[in-house]
């Protein structure tokens, strides 16, 4: 019989959903994991489109103030020539001179932007990590993300609130070539570099983490910056057909990968991050990453895991709580595998 009339996209979505394999990494064995790295690594790149040009950092520290015990300062720096980023950095308060600690980089999710992190404003779900992590011996740093924050564009140029601002930002980047996540990504790189020519960064030991948003931020970034030595995701490990179908479009232009599923699918790129550490988070109360399909996803990259012979370097955080970071279990792992101890 001859297939019916397909007329929304949503059912555009669900045919072609139908007709491609869900997850695409297959092999057994370390040599078919390396091969396959190299090649998804390669796609992947190829669909994000080249950075923009590096420019100097050029790095400027516009506020400092005390949070729980915590000093923590408010620095800009530029990303790119059209882009400039304001990122808080904690350090514990009785860090000495000449002492090196490890650093985390905390993304913060889809909301009030890198403050929620800092307990600056209130974003309970990401349980001031930047303050925590920082009372736990690591030196942290949150910046915004592009149009969220500091960095959030004008109600009337987004035309809010019919429109999310993410989805608009993509649609005006195309039309200079640019992907939204790619240039998100860009920033976490340069975030990075700042955070690294700290003289109190050991940059040998950088960790990054993240929930909703934040883990796809971590999932990306950690599987394209080696620099990252552990990662945590939360709430974030899902797959795309839950995404387009059951989730009903849960998705928006920041966390949109251009053509991942011609390659394979969202565990598939927390799988480039093998044979490096990693923890998954997932909500058994999660309504925006459900925990069957998170569970899911999380079975695929554990196969990833164990083809690269590192099954051992990857871990699950079951937690009972809902969209939100499991903030002992992720800051044991991060102090675990980069050797911090908390302060006092």
């Amino acid at each position: 019989m001859p297939r019916p009339r397909i007329f929304t996209v949503e059912e555009s979505a669900r045919y072609l959903l139908k007709r491609t394999p869900p997850l695409h990494f297959k092999g057994k064995t370390r040599e078919e994991y390396v091969a396959w790295h190299r090649a998804f690594r390669r796609a992947i790149l190829k669909e994000l489109g080249p950075p923009p040009d590096p420019v100097p950092l050029r790095p400027e520290v516009v506020e400092r103030r005390t949070v729980d015990g915590v000093k923590i300062e408010k620095v800009v720096f530029d990303a790119d020539e059209f882009s400039s980023v304001p990122a808080w950095v904690g350090r514990p308060a009785d860090l000495k001179r000449g002492e090196k600690l490890p650093g985390v980089l905390c993304a913060h999710g889809h909301g009030v932007g890198k403050d929620g992190t800092f307990g600056l404003n209130e974003d309970g779900y990401q349980k001031a990590i930047g303050i925590a992590l920082a009372r736990q011996g690591f030196i942290t740093i949150a910046p915004d993300w592009r149009t969220f924050g500091e960095r959030c564009d004008k109600d009337d140029w987004v035309r809010r609130p019919s429109r999310d601002g993410c989805n608009v930002a993509y649609l005006a980047m195309g039309y200079f070539g640019h992907h939204l996540l790619g240039l998100q990504i860009n920033d976490a790189r340069r975030t990075l570099d700042y955070l690294s020519s700290l003289p109190e960064v050991d940059e040998r030991r950088l960790g990054m983490i993240g929930c909703s948003f934040g883990g796809t931020m971590t999932t990306y970034t950690s599987a394209l910056d080696t620099r990252i030595k552990a990662a945590v995701i939360v709430c974030y490990l899902s797959t795309i057909w839950d995404a387009l179908t059951d989730r009903k479009g849960n998705t928006c232009g920041s966390q949109y990968m251009p053509g991942l599923r011609k390659y394979g699918d969202i565990a598939d790129v927390a799988g480039l991050i093998a044979p490096r550490r990693l923890m998954a988070q997932i909500g058994s109360d999660d309504q925006c990453f459900i925990q069957e399909d998170a569970l899911k996803a999380y079975q695929h990259l554990a196969g990833i895991y164990r083809a690269a012979g590192m099954k051992d370097r990857l871990e699950l955080d079951h937690f009972q709580g809902g969209h939100e970071i499991d903030y002992e279990a992720g800051a044991e792992f991060l102090s675990r595998h980069l050797g911090a101890k908390p302060r006092g």
